[in-house]
């Protein structure tokens, strides 16, 4: 199939993060099969939704990794011209919620095993496809804690997110989190009788703008935009009408980290203001809704070489949003970024991806097949 027809096969699954997934893993498992491939498909603990690793090649060497994402985000902005899960194509532009972020690089990768089958590996390549990325790197885990049962440690992973197809060496972590105030009802004319949860929350507000404020005078790593950690405080719920004392209010948080930096840590002044709230009478629960460490590769690796020598690009420093990367080396596998597209078509109606950007990935992944049928050299060895 050609990669067009595959990324069409791909959007047409309404795989939308937090849902279950299994069509287009029973599609792709299928296609797989078509070639003597067998995928390995583990469900996560939600038992509706499952990761899918699959190795061309001998399990038992090392080798490397083409890590993506079946899950988007959901099509409900207003602005799409067409059908978001319904391919369309427009001249260069293949249109359709996923096709940049990041079914592009799934369906070159799928389009890609032909050419990679064709001849025996001395090296294997490893495709991982997770769930749920888009909700924070939920599904990835419980894929990588599956990795020393699947085969030798690899020498790396390449995480196709969109990158314009130029490799990138860091980026930031994450930790996102939701705070839940419970106070008590009331009348508004008697506040003395009730606990009003939405002040009581603003003392958690203060807190995370003052935190935020500290963080913009460094650390630096000069590498990211902005060149410091970040606090940002997405959105808050609460009351019920004008005279009743609103009794629950709750409110989601992010913190951004640079790499010397933990981006959990950084919300600690956030959490103890809401914890203090307690010797107050109000009821505070703390929920951690995802959390995924920084990347950082030397640019001096083996894996950036590499990287560069496939597609002629000088590598890039960082970008401040997150990918799956950093769970990766957290595992002990060089991670590096590089797929089609681009990170500012996402998450927008009229997502597209140009089918020049698709032929390059594919070209590039059947480029490092052909070092893996190779004895190792070009910096490939570790």
């Amino acid at each position: 199939m050609r990669t067009n027809d595959i990324l069409e096969k791909l959007v047409g699954f309404p795989s939308v993060v937090g849902t279950p997934n299994g069509d287009v893993i029973d599609w792709i498992s299928s296609y797989l099969s078509s070639f003597g491939i067998n995928a390995y498909v583990f469900a996560g603990p939600e038992g509706d939704r499952a990761n899918l690793f699959a190795t061309i090649g001998p399990a038992d060497r090392p080798g490397y990794i083409l890590s993506g994402h079946m899950d988007v985000v959901p099509a409900t902005e207003t602005g799409w011209s067409s059908d978001p899960f319904t391919l369309r194509a427009d001249g260069e532009n293949l249109y359709g919620r996923g096709t940049s972020d990041m079914k592009g690089f799934l369906a070159a990768a799928l389009a890609a095993v032909p050419a990679l089958v064709a001849a025996p590996f001395a090296r294997p390549i490893h495709l991982a496809f997770s769930y749920d990325e888009e909700a924070g790197c939920r599904g990835v885990p419980h894929l990588l804690a599956r990795l020393p049962d699947l085969c030798a440690p690899p020498l790396g992973a390449i995480i196709g997110e969109p990158s314009g197809m130029r490799a990138i060496l860091a980026h930031k972590g994450k930790a996102a989190a939701r705070v839940l105030v419970k106070g008590r009802s009331g009348h508004s004319s008697r506040p003395d009788l009730g606990l009003n949860a939405i002040h009581a929350i603003t003392e958690v507000l203060q807190a995370a703008v003052t935190a935020a404020a500290e963080l913009t005078n460094g650390p630096f790593e000069s590498e990211f935009e902005p060149p410091y950690s970040s606090i940002s405080i997405g959105t808050i719920h609460g009351g019920q009408a004008v005279n009743v004392i609103p009794d629950v209010c709750t409110l989601d948080i992010e913190a951004r980290a640079i790499s010397s930096a933990e981006p959990q840590a950084l919300l600690a002044p956030v959490k103890a203001a809401a914890e203090a709230l307690a010797a107050r009478g109000f009821e505070v629960d703390w929920q951690l809704l995802s959390a995924y460490p920084s990347l950082l590769l030397a640019s001096t690796s083996p894996l950036a070489a590499l990287l560069e020598h496939l597609t002629g690009i000088k590598p890039l420093a960082a970008v401040s949003y997150g990918t799956e990367a950093g769970l990766y080396q957290q595992a002990g596998i060089d991670a590096i970024i590089c797929g089609p597209g681009d990170i500012a078509r996402a998450h927008r109606p009229n997502e597209f991806i140009q089918a020049s950007e698709l032929a390059a990935c594919q070209a590039m992944i059947e480029a490092l097949g052909l070092t893996c049928r190779l004895e190792p050299e070009m910096g490939t060895e570790q």
